[in-house]
């Protein structure tokens, strides 16, 4: 089995989520899973952004959630990725990153409401934000239990990973996902203008509400689904 392609892809969205800014130093992590071959290949721990080659990224067994190839340690958080890839098949990328508006958002322990369309062409309806991780879950498997948190909150309140392509975790930071490696990088930098334009207009107006459900469906469904009409097909 050759992961040449798969590690050239996940190193080029790593190294994507440093050139738009959605992370600095070493803090986010890019991963893409090939379930043909039943791997993911994830940013290697700390490594600087600059210097990291498709060699440098390693790969992970999605059985096991053990390395398989690579000198490197994969990243710290490869546990949360592992468990998110098992639980919701339609998963091929996720990314995470420290962003400064969507963290803010996490941080305050809110979702981010659907203020607006540009909002509404990506998530349909508030990204969520989970409960904390209690002080066992942290202390034990944190890694895992965050993405075992994550699924909890999906599942408890029927939401669609598909629809809803990010998530944030309390205290903590967002996640994002889809098709890829790449999506997922632009569902980041997505998540992270929504959250920056929904603090800035509830300064605006305080009291403003989410955004009519006609004009949801309206914008999310002309980019999504069976009868999508943007772009040229």
């Amino acid at each position: 089995m050759s992961t040449k392609d798969l590690k050239t892809r996940v190193c080029e969205a790593n190294k994507e989520i440093n050139r738009v800014q959605l992370a600095i130093l070493t803090w986010g992590n890019a991963s893409e899973v090939d379930r043909e071959a039943g791997v993911f290949a994830i940013k290697p721990s700390g490594v600087d952004y600059d210097e990291m080659t498709p060699d440098d990224i390693p790969v992970i067994s999605l059985e096991t959630g053990e390395k398989i190839e690579g000198a490197l340690n994969p990243s710290s958080d490869t546990a949360t990725h592992w468990h998110l890839y098992r639980a919701f098949p339609t998963i091929g990328g996720i990314v995470h990153t420290h962003s400064t508006y969507a963290t803010a958002w996490a941080q305050g322990h809110r979702d981010i409401p659907c203020l607006g369309t540009t909002h509404a062409d990506t998530f349909y309806g508030p990204v969520p934000c989970t409960r904390p991780l209690t002080q066992s879950e942290i202390e034990q498997d944190y890694e895992l239990n965050t993405g075992k948190v994550i699924e909890e909150h999906f599942t408890q309140n029927g939401l669609n990973v598909d629809a809803i392509p990010g998530v944030l975790v309390s205290s903590h930071a967002p996640f994002t996902w889809g098709a890829n490696a790449a999506k997922a990088v632009v569902n980041g930098r997505i998540l992270e203008e929504v959250a920056r334009m929904a603090d800035t207009t509830l300064a605006i107006n305080p009291g403003v509400g989410p955004v009519d459900q006609f004009l949801l469906d309206k914008h999310y469904f002309r980019k999504h689904g069976a009868n999508a009409t943007y772009g040229q097909g």
